[in-house]
């Protein structure tokens, strides 16, 4: 979901890694040449949505090792879903409503807080709680923890799964 800490931790884990970092917002900008928001507000959610699904896709088949932000959207469509799950390893950086609704707003490209504010937060967060828990091979709350403890964390679950036998998680 939009303030659970995507980009914050992905740089992060790009910095502590050396492995490249890819964002949805901008392969959407690249790939469609212009924001997401920008896409929504000339050419509807549709087109939008579109573009997103279409940015996950590249960033999901991108050479490894690499880190790929998804817009916290794209989960709605199941074939992001499944070339998530096939692609990689999961991570659900998970937070309550109300800390998303304390984050996410004064972002540019978030026009759906401007909309529906954290009326639109709770109800949506929890239509996607069981898509995100359907891919995630792990899952970290980050709402009282710091971007790089979370970082750690997650470094920590990459560590574990390198070590365990190829039966081991995907």
């Amino acid at each position: 979901m939009m303030g659970s800490g995507k980009s914050t931790i992905g740089r992060r884990l790009s910095e502590a890694t050396g492995w490249r970092y890819v964002d949805n917002d901008e392969l959407v900008m690249q790939t469609a040449g212009m924001s997401a928001r920008a896409l929504l507000e000339t050419r509807g959610e549709g087109p939008m949505r579109e573009a997103e699904r279409s940015a996950a896709i590249h960033g999901l088949a991108q050479d490894p090792p690499v880190i790929v932000g998804i817009a916290g959207g794209a989960i709605t469509d199941a074939g992001v879903r499944q070339a998530m799950a096939a692609e990689g390893f999961v991570v659900w950086l998970r937070a309550a409503s109300a800390i998303l609704a304390k984050r996410a707003p004064g972002a540019e490209h978030r026009p759906w807080i401007q909309k529906g504010g954290s009326d639109w937060i709770e109800a949506t967060a929890a239509e996607r709680a069981p898509l995100y828990a359907e891919v995630a091979d792990f899952v970290v709350d980050t709402d009282r923890r710091r971007p790089s403890a979370v970082a750690r964390r997650i470094m920590d679950a990459i560590a574990t799964l390198e070590a365990c036998p190829p039966s081991g998680p995907r």
